[in-house]
């Protein structure tokens, strides 16, 4: 079992004194099941219910009340009613019972001392059907595919994972992570997948284990769409969207078809609360806080790049390249870093947002902006030379600030330029691989270089 970032989340949520049930949400296949039952090796008892096994859901159909359920688990388990604190309850699939998703405020109120974790896959779907939903009585954990710094740590690669601790970053270890990084990005973080990796390093293997994990959000479809309607439109989606991951779309006749944009919204944000296929909109701030503009034309971001990447069929092409910043019109690594920085969200469901700046005789777009200390930094992913970045210019010759960061496979550094139209700024260097570290990093971007318009 792989040790997951999460995992230090659930250690401090078990310290807790003000301990609430707590909700593990994501995609199905991200690993919610394997970290509890990592995580439960911490208690004496443990209880794992799933509730799409009719023995385990019946238990919410027989009692009404939390004391009387734990009671009957108890009594199956063998477990004193005394040893409540050192007990952990799991509750799988919980999306499967609206009134087990009620229940969690009465675990709480009713038997405070019990430790209750949840989790479910399509759980923004269940929650429109729970009349009494336990606000203010549950936590929210969120878990994602692999990020580069917990594959590392799956391979059990400690010389890389102490040398990304390391700000600014030792030269001697850039073309190491690097080399590292691009294996990570062409096969991607879904834990079978990496699981199957590490075992023997072959991509020829990885195929089956793809296939299966989109066969079964496929399958998924009927479980939340609205209708026959929405499931179609669901499945075209699924059959289409990866060959637009380097553009901004419409939702009218989306993929060539002759669906409408009513029809094609709702079936992405079905896709958006399962978290196949999220919407990432863009905004047209500067400074905090970031508003995105739902008018305007969003960008797709699938759960995993690696799964994009084999739909795509590129991956044998990416093993020939040492930067990946040109494959597939340069789309790839731009979707890869936005996944990194989702992954960073262990306690909410924000999402990155990109930048647009849309005039009649020209217009810009910065690939993503990060609300960091009071200021919006615009992020830019590319190989290209600081000249040829016109759209941070654009951003930065109306933002209150210098600081600007472009991600690309060279090595880390500071430089400073000024706009054409002279307004000078910083420019923070940073390798691709080190895109889980950002907010270490514009740490000491923005405490190491000063505003100089503010002298």
């Amino acid at each position: 079992m792989y040790k997951r970032q999460t995992y230090k989340a659930l250690v401090e949520w078990k310290a807790g004194t003000t301990r609430k049930p707590l909700i593990i949400r994501g995609a199905r296949q991200v690993g919610k099941s394997t970290l509890v039952q990592q995580f439960a090796k911490n208690y004496k008892h443990y209880i794992s219910l799933n509730l799409e096994r009719k023995e385990d859901i019946k238990y919410f159909i027989d009692f009404t009340d939390a004391i009387t359920l734990v009671n009957a688990l108890f009594t199956k388990y063998s477990i004193s009613f005394n040893e409540k604190e050192d007990t952990l309850l799991f509750i799988d699939e919980i999306q499967a019972s609206p009134k087990a998703i009620a229940l969690l405020r009465y675990f709480y109120e009713d038997v405070p001392k019990l430790h209750v974790i949840a989790a479910g896959s399509l759980l923004e779907h269940a929650m429109h059907k729970v009349k009494s939903f336990p606000v203010g009585r549950v936590q929210y954990l969120y878990i994602h595919p692999f990020n580069f710094l917990e594959y590392l740590e799956a391979k059990d690669h400690t010389g890389a994972s102490e040398a990304m601790a390391k700000i600014p970053i030792p030269k001697y270890a850039h073309n190491i992570l690097l080399n590292l990084f691009n294996e990570y990005a062409i096969i991607g973080g879904m834990p079978e997948v990496v699981k199957t990796y590490l075992n023997n390093e072959s991509l020829s293997d990885l195929k089956m284990v793809y296939e299966n994990i989109w066969e079964a959000y496929k399958n998924d479809v009927e479980k939340y769409a609205k209708n026959t309607t929405e499931a179609r439109v669901i499945n075209h989606i699924m059959a289409t969207a990866y060959t637009y991951i380097d553009k901004r779309i419409k939702f009218q006749n989306f993929g060539n078809s002759n669906y409408k944009s009513r029809e094609v919204g709702e079936a992405l944000r079905s896709l958006n609360d399962a978290k196949v296929i999220q919407l990432i909109y863009p905004s047209t701030n500067v400074s905090p806080p970031i508003q995105p503009d739902y008018k305007k034309s969003p960008k797709l971001q699938f759960l995993d790049t690696g799964l994009v990447n084999y739909e795509l069929n590129i991956q044998a092409e990416m093993l020939a390249l040492s930067d990946l910043s040109s494959i597939y019109k340069g789309a790839i690594i731009p979707h890869l870093i936005t996944q990194e920085l989702i992954s960073l969200n262990t306690y909410n469901n924000k999402k990155p947002n990109f930048w647009v700046r849309e005039k009649t005789q020209s217009s810009s777009e910065v690939d993503l902006i990060y609300s960091f200390k009071g200021e919006l930094i615009p992020i830019e992913i590319k190989s290209g030379k600081a000249g040829k970045l016109r759209s941070l210019h654009q951003f930065i010759n109306h933002a209150p600030h210098p600081y600007t960061v472009r991600m690309y496979a060279g090595e880390f550094s500071i430089e400073t330029h000024t706009t054409p139209k002279g307004k000078f700024f910083y420019l923070m260097n940073l390798p691709y691989y080190l895109a889980t570290y950002l907010p270490q990093y514009l740490t000491f971007f923005l405490n190491n270089y000063k505003d100089v318009s503010l002298n």
